[in-house]
């Protein structure tokens, strides 16, 4: 019987048949997501502006605050459709869904240390880039008021708009059409860093550019180990929606920190700590294998990235300056 070598090497790289998903594509779904973005963004600055000064609409009430946190998740929508139907990708190639049971108790415990245990990480950005002038987002600003102004029913188009649709749209792009993408062509290491940096730099937000970026790639390893988007979109929706219940039942002080005792703050710390370096210690030792990348895919997934990199960089910048 003859044995094919380079058929068990196949198998051993690669997790799925191979498919028209590689770096280029995912750079370009970045650049096309950042346009749309800005399409959509200069649509909602027209509709809010009729709204405004035609119909009397208060420019802070919820419905104002609500349509602007929308653009993001259906510019997102429409890259995603575009895209697959463009490079004629199924959809369950960039979203498979089927994993083991043990990547979502890996998610609970990653996000719950993220949460916790690092959350510090935004204190010290925002403190550090304070050295500078920078001042803080009124547009986080003005979502937390909201939030924490809020009762009853209204609670749950919070939750949807704030925590449900980021989280489903966003990992459809960040770890569906960009990871996908570049893992096929680029490998999986270097496309958990790529993710995680288009992910961050997309949000547009200097004091969480770093929180961001770490949490970014440890939602494209997990996606990558797991081979199924679910655990990262819980992860997802579990940290934007743990905010929301935060702020809404009044559990931060003014400085951010959470309205316990310090032996619960430091049980909590502890705790989470513990959960985040367990959780990535498992996903680190998982024999799930790793597809290795070929040379000059990153370079390509940042040639056809760069139109989205540069829109974003410029964004990230005015934020960090203050203007816009």
């Amino acid at each position: 019987m003859e044995v094919n070598f380079k058929d068990m090497e196949n198998m051993q790289t690669a997790q799925e048949p191979i498919t028209n998903l590689n770096a280029k594509t995912g750079g370009l779904s970045y650049s096309i997501a950042t346009v749309s973005l800005l399409i959509f963004t200069l649509v909602f600055a027209v509709l809010a502006a009729i709204l405004i000064y035609a119909a009397n609409v208060n420019e802070n009430s919820a419905g104002m605050l609500y349509l602007n946190l929308l653009v993001s998740p259906v510019a997102i929508a429409v890259t995603v459709f575009a895209v697959l139907k463009k490079y004629k990708i199924k959809f369950f190639e960039i979203a498979p869904l089927k994993c083991k049971p043990k990547y979502y108790l890996m998610a609970v415990m990653l996000i719950f240390g993220l949460l916790f245990a690092l959350s510090w990480v935004n204190t010290v950005t925002v403190e550090f880039l304070k050295l500078f002038g920078y001042e803080e987002s009124a547009g986080l600003q003005k979502l937390e008021n909201h939030i924490s102004g809020m009762s009853g029913w209204g609670l749950i188009p919070a939750l949807l708009i704030v925590a449900v649709f980021p989280a489903v749209m966003e990992e459809l792009l960040f770890r569906g059409l960009i990871l996908r993408n570049a893992e096929r062509t680029a490998g999986a290491v270097a496309s958990v860093f790529l993710a995680g940096f288009a992910f961050s730099l997309f949000h547009g937000s200097p004091e969480q550019t770093v929180y961001q970026f770490i949490l970014g790639c440890i939602f494209a390893f997990i996606t990558i180990r797991s081979g199924s988007i679910l655990p990262a979109t819980l992860m997802h929706f579990i940290n934007n929606a743990l905010v929301v219940l935060l702020i809404y039942f009044h559990a931060y002080n003014a400085d951010g920190s959470l309205n316990i005792s310090n032996g619960g703050t430091a049980a909590i710390f502890i705790l989470s700590a513990l959960c985040l370096i367990g959780g990535l210690v498992w996903l680190i030792l998982d024999k799930t294998p790793l597809i290795k990348g070929k040379k000059g895919e990153v370079k390509k997934f940042f040639l056809f990235g760069s139109v989205g990199i540069a829109v974003m960089a410029i964004i990230w910048i005015c934020s960090l300056l203050g203007v816009g």
